[in-house]
């Protein structure tokens, strides 16, 4: 017998099999920006409910950045825009660091830390991907997103200064994780690796189910692994200046909390990623 629940979770599944099955590849046109810097849009496989049904990719080269972990809790207890977040502290890009506590709007809703500041000391067993950056040991990747299910945190933890906890999109074979997270549509940010150690920041201001993009980035034409869940809904952000070309996503539909496409402008963020080049 199947309650409302399983069916519910058994159809979300389904739908995210229906699109992944699709055989197609995204095309990516980069527009080069600078070293290690390049950009592209593209259309979605499938159209949104509302707006553009356009991804935005950010591709980085990590060896040719900076990075720092900027949180509110660490600079003066505020919140600032992303442009207000790289004016104040001479970063060329800002991004979303993770998801925050809207109890405790300063803090992130998993692990979060920054060299001896911890912006949120308590690591969350239901959240199973990493951030990591700024290695203690100059060998070790710039930029990591790992999978705490092939890496360790007791092992990772030692070897970084730098961290943010999210939820897994693909796990460290590149293989989809199905989220079962009410159907929920919202614009997104996301993170993702390849296996030549390229970072891509993957926007979407058109709302899609968080399975729906999972799919999407099993068909970009390169091999992706350890996905990671930055934000979604008006919080969402995007920041990149880059010689004279400066450009600025901010999200907007979030289904249940905010179900529109109004939003023109940067929301107030209290932790980020900035990157400056090096």
């Amino acid at each position: 017998m199947w309650n409302k629940k399983t069916l519910t979770l058994a159809i979300a599944a389904i739908c995210c099999f229906c699109v992944c099955a699709q055989d197609s590849t995204l095309l990516l046109n980069w527009q080069h920006l600078q070293d290690g810097l390049d950009y592209c849009e593209t259309n979605a496989p499938e159209k949104s409910i509302v707006n553009d049904s356009k991804i935005s990719i950010l591709k980085i080269n990590p060896d040719r950045f900076e990075f720092r972990m900027l949180s509110g809790t660490e600079n003066g207890d505020s919140t600032r825009t992303a442009p207000q977040w790289a004016n104040d502290f001479k970063m060329d890009i800002i991004l979303n660091a993770g998801m925050y506590d809207l109890g405790k709007t300063l803090n992130s809703k998993a692990y979060m830390q920054n060299y001896q500041h911890f912006n949120n000391p308590n690591f969350n067993p239901n959240f199973g991907a990493m951030i990591a950056f700024n290695p203690k040991d100059s060998l070790l990747p710039n930029f990591k997103i790992a999978d705490l299910s092939c890496d360790k945190w007791d092992s990772l933890k030692t070897k970084y200064n730098s961290f943010s906890q999210g939820m897994r999109m693909l796990d460290c074979n590149g293989k989809a994780l199905t989220w079962n997270k009410r159907n929920q549509s919202c614009s997104m940010l996301l993170a993702a690796a390849d296996n030549d150690g390229n970072i891509y920041f993957i926007f979407s201001r058109s709302p899609y189910s968080h399975n729906d993009m999972i799919c999407f980035l099993l068909q970009m034409p390169v091999s992706l692994e350890n996905a990671i869940y930055l934000e979604g809904g008006p919080e969402t952000s995007m920041y990149i200046h880059a010689g004279d070309t400066t450009i600025e996503k901010v999200g907007s539909y979030i289904s249940g909390s905010y179900p529109n496409d109004d939003n023109k402008s940067f929301w107030k963020l209290p932790n980020v990623i900035g990157l400056r080049h090096k």
